[in-house]
């Protein structure tokens, strides 16, 4: 989306060219390369852990944080820490690609003479900034808090968020931006909460 709206922003004429089906079709492709080569990563490092005691994870899907918690050994450590790493690298990653995007959208945003054109422009991108920041708040609480004494249920918390609440949210924050479905719930809800006239 990053991507998509840097094209549509700074390349506008060139949109339908660099924004083919081919091209997201790649971006798709490489997202998922991406992201299935990341969560092997993490589960070969699991793999070679020692597990000891109990077999209940804290949380409400087989979190790897939950996981190594329940991980003993002399390499417990290590692994975490290499844990740690790839997914903070692959959060990080991200986040660097989309702020660069989003550096090159200001930078052309500050260039239209109009304050309209300008406050125009910006507003398609906000639905994406929004989902942005709520996935990347919650997922950096999670993944660079201090170790410390935090409670079970607000790691499970937060984990919903970013896992659950977020896709769950993407599709309604950019439907809102959808002219025919603000209408649609606007008569939905006049026609439930006004009273009928006769």
């Amino acid at each position: 989306m990053g991507y998509d709206r840097y094209v549509a922003i700074c390349h506008p004429l060139r949109y339908n060219v660099l924004m083919s089906t081919r091209t997201c079709a790649r971006l798709v492709s490489w997202t998922w390369a991406g992201g299935s080569v990341m969560g092997m990563m993490v589960t070969l490092i699991v793999f070679h852990l020692t597990f000891c005691g109990s077999n209940v994870i804290h949380h409400f899907l087989c979190h790897v944080f939950s996981l190594l918690k329940l991980a003993c050994g002399n390499e417990t450590s290590s692994v975490t820490l290499g844990v740690i790493l790839v997914c903070v690298t692959a959060l990080m990653g991200c986040l660097f690609l989309i702020v660069l995007s989003y550096v090159f959208i200001v930078a052309a945003i500050l260039r239209i003479p109009s304050a309209e054109g300008r406050h125009k422009t910006f507003s398609t991108c906000v639905s994406h900034l929004t989902v942005v920041i709520v996935h990347y708040s919650f997922a950096s609480i999670i993944y660079l808090k201090p170790k410390g004494p935090h409670s079970m249920d607000s790691n499970t918390l937060m984990a919903t968020t970013y896992t659950v609440f977020t896709p769950f949210l993407s599709p309604v924050i950019f439907s809102l931006r959808n002219k025919e479905l603000k209408n649609a719930i606007k008569k939905s809800f006049q026609r439930k909460f006004s009273p009928l006239s006769s």
